[in-house]
């Protein structure tokens, strides 16, 4: 099977100390992989190894593919308005979805003039999946995808999971409140273990 993304126990460490458990991953098209764990577990650190932001301590790393990354924070310009946030994003690479198109499918449709500075944390947080639709990539690296939504918009994040993946993409997301509700053979489950839990520590 050829893989997307694959990592070998890659590791990060803080002050000479190992965050978490080395992690193996291996992602294939149409599959989801989800990163859960407690808090402080170095979830967030993982996806931004994976983005290419950090870099491994020890391990191996293989990309196959093209990323796209929505942290956290969604990444957004205040002082642009969500068009020209998303003409800048759809720049960068190979062009997806129109920016008003991409606005419509998070439910910000109409809103294509509006500063992003002017918008709700949940309106944010769909302005920044916006930008994972007007620029194509094969893996979705996301941070929290449901912090700062209602229900509605948690449904339109799913709905934009599954249509990702039966497109053939695939997906790595952290996240500690709702599990992706997707078709529960395209999920894997890891679990993140704190390098103080490993045996011997």
């Amino acid at each position: 099977m050829t893989f997307l993304l694959e990592a070998d126990a890659l590791e990060f460490h803080r002050y000479g100390e190992p965050v978490f458990k080395p992690v193996d991953i291996a992602l294939a098209p149409g599959q989801a992989i989800v990163l859960t764990g407690p808090n402080g577990v170095g979830k967030t650190t993982l996806l931004r190894m994976l983005a290419g932001v950090l870099q491994p301590v020890a391990g191996k790393l293989t990309i196959g593919s093209s990323l796209a990354f929505v942290g956290h924070l969604p990444a957004v310009k205040g002082d642009l308005t969500c068009r020209e946030n998303l003409a800048h994003e759809s720049a960068l690479g190979e062009s997806g979805m129109s920016p008003a198109e991409a606005l419509a499918e998070v439910g910000l449709a109409g809103l294509g003039s509006r500063p992003a500075r002017a918008l709700s944390a949940g309106q944010k947080r769909r302005l920044g999946m916006a930008r994972l639709l007007v620029r194509k990539s094969s893996v979705w690296l996301m941070d929290e995808p449901y912090a700062s939504l209602d229900d509605a918009g948690c449904r339109r994040v799913d709905d934009l999971l599954a249509a990702h993946l039966q497109d053939g993409g695939a997906v790595i997301l952290a996240t500690h409140q709702r599990h992706p509700r997707v078709a529960p053979d395209r999920i894997v489950d890891i679990v993140m273990e704190t390098a103080a839990e490993l045996p011997g520590r």
